[in-house]
């Protein structure tokens, strides 16, 4: 698998192990900025409410023990302690735990549309994820995130420290279009009042003849493996974009006709089970 940059750094390309090339966007330090903006509201709006708490119960409990218990300095020591590992972890465990568990998205990336993923095109796992967001207090130093915008503007896929060492990306989502026809059923109210073509008889797995299927080299066989293996991984979009670019590139291998009675995935696993019975 191979990646490559396209354009003025803000297009990436990954060559995956079924032969298929994807483009991604790359997010730019505007849009990652704005998503870092909402996710440090929410932080500090979370932070203060949790302190408030804390700090509630806290002077409860030692304005009704004052005067039965001794001055306890560990008890201090201790809330001291967990006084300043609460913003550690709302900060660092913010960031990780969402784009561990929310396919590699913040609330504030969410809003604007960008995530996190890996450089092969999947999912950032969360070792991946504690990783990049580790290193986050090196990328805001001295102030501002310095050093985290020069790695920026000097990576040629806009990476800052913690997604190098990680090894992740933070693309643009694209946004995702409901078709007014998806084969499945009528094109326009009007449409049941036409007779439609029946569909074709399937012959196979797959609906389509010996000939067309005998095409299909052992390489293409072995890409639509690697996929029916793997997709359960895939965020829905890649997934439906693999399936998609994998099936067209079957398609144009077998010469057959573009308007195939199948989605995409359901027509590579017929193919696959093709395969198995030839």
């Amino acid at each position: 698998m191979s990646t490559q940059s396209r354009g003025w750094n803000d297009q990436l390309s990954i060559d995956t192990p079924e032969l298929v090339s994807l483009d991604f966007p790359l997010a730019g330090i505007g849009s990652r900025c704005l998503a870092l903006l909402i996710d440090y509201f929410l932080q500090f709006a979370a932070l203060i409410l949790t302190l408030l708490v804390f700090y509630a119960i806290a002077s409860s409990s030692s304005t009704t023990g004052r005067a039965t218990r001794p001055y306890n300095a560990a008890a201090d020591k201790w809330a001291m302690a967990i006084v300043i590992l609460i913003p550690f972890m709302f900060h660092w465990g913010y960031f990780t735990l969402f784009e561990a568990f929310w396919n590699g998205r913040t609330p504030g990336k969410r809003m604007v549309r960008i995530r996190v993923i890996h450089e092969s095109g999947r999912s950032a796992t969360f070792f991946e994820s504690m990783v990049r967001n580790f290193i986050r207090i090196i990328d805001a130093l001295p102030s501002v995130y310095a050093v985290g915008v020069t790695s920026l503007f000097i990576t040629k896929r806009q990476q800052r420290l913690g997604d190098l060492a990680a090894g992740t990306l933070v693309i643009h989502e694209e946004k995702q279009e409901t078709p007014l026809w998806n084969g499945t059923g009528a094109r326009s109210f009007t449409a049941a009042s036409f007779d439609r073509a029946p569909m074709p008889a399937v012959r196979n797995g797959s609906g389509l003849p010996a000939d067309a299927i005998a095409r299909l080299r052992s390489t293409d066989l072995e890409a639509i493996d690697s996929f029916l293996a793997r997709r359960l991984d895939l965020p829905m979009d890649i997934r439906a974009g693999l399936a998609s670019k994998l099936a067209a590139q079957m398609k144009r291998r077998m010469q057959v006709a573009e308007t195939i009675p199948l989605s995409d995935e359901t027509l590579l696993e017929g193919l696959e089970r093709d395969a198995r019975n030839r």
